[in-house]
């Protein structure tokens, strides 16, 4: 749960936005949607080796984007 310490004179807008920044900060959404489905072990250790191999490519020049 997300809490915002707002002062009495403070606009909403202001509020609202701090809301917002905070709630992305937090990487809500995303654990949001990780959790909807479940993903085995073993695929999550794959697309992660994907994607450090893609970075090295990027990295080395062999791959343009």
């Amino acid at each position: 749960m997300l809490i915002i310490d707002s002062k009495d004179c403070e606009n909403i807008d202001k509020a609202l936005k701090k809301y917002k920044k905070k709630f992305e900060k937090a990487r809500i959404l995303l654990q949001l949607r990780e959790r909807q489905s479940f993903t085995k072990p073993s695929i999550k250790r794959r697309t992660k080796v994907l994607k450090a191999v893609y970075k090295q490519q990027l990295a080395s020049g062999k791959f343009d984007a």
